[in-house]
């Protein structure tokens, strides 16, 4: 793989990177408002495929 390529490659996975972190800070921002709204954690987690876990830490 010359430079070039190697460049590139490393610019899509930062790109995805980054939009990785945005889809999962979306989720948890809906997860923090179903959870104010009284929606049970277990559907909560399995609804937007996060680790129940992750959900329940949220306040």
């Amino acid at each position: 793989m010359g430079t070039r390529e190697y460049l590139l490659e490393k610019a899509r996975k930062e790109e995805r990177t980054k939009i990785e972190a945005e889809i999962l800070m979306e989720k948890l921002k809906s997860a923090l408002e179903f959870k104010k709204m009284g929606v049970p954690v277990a559907d909560i987690a399995k609804g937007l495929e996060l680790p129940v876990e992750e959900v329940e830490k949220l306040k």
